[in-house]
């Protein structure tokens, strides 16, 4: 290690480049994990808060929500301790007499069901035109006691209470009773007592724990379990599974760049390994230096990266969907580290066939 600080001192500039370098991918890598995050909890971060171990939906919705239709009694056909009806829609918000619009996603349940997030600011709804709204939607223009407008629908709503930021398909969230969430979606459409759409039933219980009774005349219901229904929601495996790809391709280039850039200084430094090696320096202890060159780089480059995200993160826009998740990007870090020790062992070969003799004969 010694001798690797010591070359790194002498020749600076040069390993000044390489943990540039270090510093700019590993800087892509932890935004790159930060955004897939992001992503991720901004498709999904308003159904985990319900605190849902299983999802209830049509058998024949595929597993996705959106194109999933039941009926509110079939509630009663679930066996499960907590069990809530929510209907779920795609909207937009906009102030009563104003033609500006924000995209929402709105759920439709009862006020006193586990699944209605609780309320920071006001109250909870208590009527069809009564709603409550994420925080994160006030930031759009929006505030407590506001009459707006959802759609194209002329029915004019109140937002009484505001409920933490939160987002679904990675969008702010608004809540309403179930009456106004079938006016809303299905208009002035008649339904049977009891028979009115919801889109999905959460339970709090484990899929194992909960019994679903099927019929012949009904709607065929299928149990999920919440991860399963979270990979199902419209973009977000994929989203996430080419953002992870990035990353891991990162990976590969981190270990290409050290391995150039080191077997090249090696290879200029033949000679000089050759008077090493003719003095008594053990090839071993060349190699530890060339591994401890990779070792030293990384980890300033890592740390450095590291820091530069993370006051990045605190800079970012409410509207960039951005996580940070400190024990990913410590383990991303462990990883760029040790694919940079890889990245340095390519230059081992050339340090172990170097021959004092030649080398020195050739300079």
């Amino acid at each position: 290690m010694y001798l690797a600080w010591k070359e790194i001192r002498y020749a600076k500039l040069r390993y000044s480049l390489i943990i540039g370098i270090m510093v700019l991918v590993a800087y892509v890598v932890f935004m790159l994990s930060g955004l897939a995050n992001g992503l991720s909890d901004g498709h999904k971060k308003a159904v985990a808060d319900w605190g849902a171990q299983t999802i209830v939906l049509s058998e024949d919705s595929n597993k996705v929500a959106s194109a999933s239709i039941l009926a509110r009694d079939d509630l009663s056909r679930v066996e499960a301790k907590e069990k809530a009806a929510v209907g779920l829609t795609s909207s937009a918000i906009s102030h009563k007499g104003k033609s500006e619009k924000t995209n929402i996603s709105v759920f439709g349940a009862e006020a006193d069901q586990f699944v209605v997030p609780k309320v920071i600011d006001g109250r909870s709804y208590k009527a069809a035109n009564e709603v409550i709204v994420s925080e994160n939607l006030l930031s759009k223009g929006f505030a407590l006691g506001d009459q707006i407008k959802l759609g194209s629908d002329e029915q004019v709503f109140t937002i009484v209470g505001v409920t933490k930021a939160t987002t679904y398909s990675v969008v702010p969230v608004l809540y309403l009773n179930l009456d106004a969430y079938t006016h809303l979606k299905y208009g002035d459409q008649p339904f049977e007592k009891n028979k009115e759409p919801i889109s999905l039933i959460a339970v709090k219980e484990p899929k194992s724990a909960v019994t679903i009774k099927q019929s012949k005349n009904q709607t065929k219901l299928a149990a999920l379990t919440f991860d399963d229904f979270v990979e199902n929601l419209p973009g977000y495996s994929a989203e996430k599974l080419t953002l992870n790809a990035m990353v891991y391709f990162l990976f590969v280039v981190v270990a290409a760049i050290v391995g150039i850039f080191l077997y090249v200084m090696t290879l200029q430094k033949t000679a000089l390994f050759g008077v090493l090696k003719a003095q008594g320096v053990s090839t071993g202890y060349l190699v530890r230096s060339i591994v401890g060159q990779s070792l030293i780089v990384s980890i300033v480059g890592v740390l450095l990266a590291f820091l530069l995200s993370y006051l990045t993160s605190l800079v970012l826009p409410d509207a960039m969907p951005f996580t940070v998740n400190l024990l990913q990007w410590c383990l991303y870090g462990v990883v760029l580290i040790f694919v940079s020790i890889i990245g340095g062992l390519f230059s081992v070969r050339t340090v172990t066939k170097v021959d004092p003799i030649t080398a020195i004969g050739g300079e």
